[in-house]
């Protein structure tokens, strides 16, 4: 049977275990040194870690204020926000209905424009935490112009069985008619008119003050129609 060797073996004799015990030797001294040079590397550049590592923090720290800074500057634009009669005028149908959103906003709802094609009568819906869901249906008009009960009908038909609403609300630059005053206000849809767009609006009266909506209105929302 061939005999198997070893790499390493045990040394013999006097001479071999004396240079065995030098070269562990030499390996631990090799060892020392390197950790004292990694050590001496790290002592001589940790003004630059420090550095780096400063540098880092400060651009988190600035980026953090600046947005911090930004959301302050946007929440006050919000709650000064002013809209003319004039402006609302001059604005397309899509204008308007971004400006109640606005306005919306700045009156502590969480409010977002959904109005498009096939909107169901809803071209803002706001939720807030204490008066629940509004859905706003938004009629921009000529000066003069006068909204009918038919879109009273609408919303009534939607607001609560289609979008869940708490409130439902008509908005116009314009005027309604006075079935549409009175049919809207049996049946709880409010309704605010140029002259109440002037309050809410330019004067800064938040829409829940304006058409006094208690914390959850008297209208209770019906269930959704299941598509």
């Amino acid at each position: 049977m061939a005999q198997r060797w070893s790499l390493f073996r045990r040394p013999r004799g006097q001479a071999e275990w004396l240079a065995a015990a030098l070269v562990a030797v030499a390996a631990v001294v090799l060892a020392v040194r390197m950790v004292t040079a990694v050590g001496e590397t790290l002592l001589r550049g940790w003004p630059v870690v420090a550095v780096v590592a400063a540098a880092a923090a400060g651009i988190v720290v600035r980026r953090a204020l600046r947005t911090a800074a930004q959301r302050r500057r946007a929440a006050r634009r919000v709650a000064a926000l002013r809209i003319t009669l004039a402006q609302f005028d001059a604005m397309d149908d899509e204008e308007f209905e971004y400006a109640l959103r606005d306005l919306l906003i700045r009156d502590g709802w969480s409010a977002r424009k959904v109005g498009q094609g096939g909107d169901q009568a809803a071209d803002v819906i706001g939720q807030h935490p204490h008066h629940g869901r509004i859905v706003v249906q938004a009629k921009h008009t000529r000066v003069g112009g006068k909204v009918g009960s038919s879109v009273m009908y609408q919303v009534n038909g939607t607001a609560g069985p289609v979008h869940g609403a708490d409130h439902a609300v008509v908005v116009t630059n314009g005027a309604f008619t006075h079935n549409a005053k009175q049919w809207g206000e049996r049946h709880h849809v409010r309704w605010v008119d140029r002259d109440q767009l002037l309050r809410w609006a330019e004067h800064g009266t938040a829409l829940q003050e304006l058409l006094r909506l208690s914390a959850r209105s008297r209208r209770t929302p019906r269930r959704r129609m299941v598509a």
